[in-house]
């Protein structure tokens, strides 16, 4: 009896990707922000929104992501070897650098997700209070038969769809291609790696089921937002130098709890998670 062996999809471990991130808000916003510039103040809530450019080098085990947008620059650092994330901030004038460990960040989601779980808890309105002690979050991918080109790549349509806690989903739409998978990575753009952001953009989960790579995507966030993410070029097996993944020696690099206390601890949002899917 015949049988078929399908090839085994290419993974990358030298690649340059150029990604487009876009924040769409709702027309309600327009005016709100309008009311806040006439009266000289700055909406921090909305300051990603509009379009951000991300360009993503990839050597082996390193990492590096270039962040650029009218309110921000940023590059991230990630080494897989040490499991150390580095980030450097430029914003509002101001340029600090901070590191964490891989079990740092561990522990700062489990403080977080145990915070989260004990406010749930004293919800009386919260239908998912009294479930949230056996709440486990998961994913699943829906595929489709829609197809459209992006960045020169043929790509296949799914929905992400994740449960954190019973009866509570929330789905992405997505576009990835099988022609190749890159090394540790399984999508680019978005804010999720960022500090102060990763709060308040979810993260695309289970993407590693995926024998492919994502080269769009579209979330929707909190108050009637809607982020897309797209791949507009790829340079696969991209020479580079090992000099690009060198952080700067100009710059004091300091650990990320001191971001967490300089933008008011937790509350304030200075959580910085590692790139993921």
């Amino acid at each position: 009896m015949p049988y078929f062996i399908q090839a085994q999809t290419n993974t990358y471990k030298q690649a340059v990707v150029y990604t487009t991130t876009n924040i769409i808000a709702p027309e309600e916003d327009d005016m709100d922000n309008n009311q806040d510039n006439q009266r000289g103040g700055m909406n921090f809530r909305n300051m990603m929104d509009g379009e951000t450019k991300f360009i993503t080098y990839l050597k082996d085990e390193k990492t590096k992501i270039s962040v650029k947008s009218d309110v921000v620059k940023a590059t991230i650092y990630r080494d897989n070897e040490s499991k150390i994330t580095t980030s450097i901030v430029e914003m509002m004038g101001n340029k600090n650098g901070f590191f964490i460990t891989d079990a740092e960040q561990e522990e700062m989601q489990k403080k977080r997700d145990s915070m989260m779980a004990e406010r749930r808890k004293k919800d009386t309105t919260s239908k998912i209070g009294m479930h949230i002690e056996t709440a486990k979050s998961s994913s699943e991918i829906s595929y489709t038969n829609e197809t459209k080109k992006i960045a020169g790549y043929e790509c296949k349509k799914a929905y992400v769809i994740s449960s954190r806690f019973p009866g509570i989903k929330d789905s992405a739409i997505i576009w990835y291609t099988n022609a190749f998978k890159l090394y540790n990575i399984n999508s680019t753009g978005g804010f999720s790696n960022l500090p102060m952001m990763s709060n308040m953009v979810p993260m695309l989960n289970g993407l590693e089921k995926l024998d492919g790579f994502v080269l769009r995507y579209e979330i929707k966030m909190r108050r009637n937002r809607k982020l897309e993410a797209e791949v507009t070029k790829i340079e696969l097996n991209k020479e580079l130098n090992t000099n690009e993944f060198k952080i700067p020696s100009d710059i004091e690099i300091k650990p990320m709890k001191e971001m967490r206390m300089m933008f008011g601890g937790p509350r304030g949002g200075g959580e910085f998670m590692r790139p993921r899917d």
